[in-house]
Order: C-alpha cells, then structure tokens, then sequence
C-alpha cells in the first residue's frame, strides 16, 4: 500500500498530527499547496488534514479539492484540527463529504484532533490518538 498525508496547517498543530499519522503508517506527508491532483494517482490511500477555520477547511485545502476532478475507487480519509467548542461545525466532516462526491472511498469516519487554544498546543494525548487512528486505515477490511 502506497500512502500519502496532505495537510495544511496554520500554526504547526496540524502539521504535527499529520506526521504522526505518517510515521505510524509508514505514509509519505505533502503540504496541500505543493500537491497538483495529478499527484494522486500514484497512492492507494489518500488522507486529508485541515486546521478548522470558521467550520471550514483551510483555503489551502479547499482549494486543492477544488482542483480534483474525480477519486473514484481510492481509498481515504480526513482529519482536522479544533477546538472543543464551536458554532459552525468542523472541517473534516465537510473535507470527508467533499472526498466521498468524487467518489472516494470512505475507510473510516472523520475524526478530530484537539488543540488548547486558537494557536494550541496540541492536547495530551492527540499525537498517540492520530497513530492508532491511522492504523485502524491499513487494517481497514
């Protein structure tokens, strides 16, 4: 299985769970903006981190799913970073929703990663939370 992580994050949070979900699956990891959708073909699965902003990914985010045109068959997932409180909803349901209109292939439902604060840090535990939940993607039967 041939893995990728694409993030973009604002003040390091996401970039961190990102690489953990890399490491503990043995992932490549790409910062969205230097991703063209052509790029995509070469992975079995794809998995997408966003900070949420306003309920919403990233513009990074957005706009490299803007640009995919289809993901029919391919394997994925999302991810996001947030708060425990909001108004307006978080990032990875809409980035997961946006994943599986291509024709994704949902693995495993959206989850969130919980930072202290607007700019973090991360919460205790989240960096260990990201690698078990990235290996519940390969063992996905």
């Amino acid at each position: 299985m041939k893995a990728v992580v694409i993030y973009d994050s604002k003040y390091g949070n996401t970039e961190k769970i990102a690489r953990a979900i890399s490491e503990s699956i043995g992932a490549q990891v790409r910062l969205a903006g230097g991703v063209q959708p052509a790029d995509l073909n070469e992975f079995d699965l794809l998995i997408i981190g966003s900070p949420t902003h306003g309920g919403f990914p990233s513009e990074g985010i957005h706009n490299l799913l803007k640009t995919i045109s289809s993901l029919e068959g391919i394997d994925t997932a999302a991810f996001d970073t947030r708060t425990k409180t909001t108004i307006f909803g978080y990032a990875a349901p809409k980035i997961a929703k946006n994943l599986k209109k291509k024709g994704a292939n949902l693995l495993l439902p959206s989850d969130g990663f919980f930072v202290l604060g607007m700019e973090g840090p991360l919460m205790e535990g989240e960096l260990d939370r990201a690698a078990v939940w990235a290996k519940g993607l390969v063992n996905y039967e």
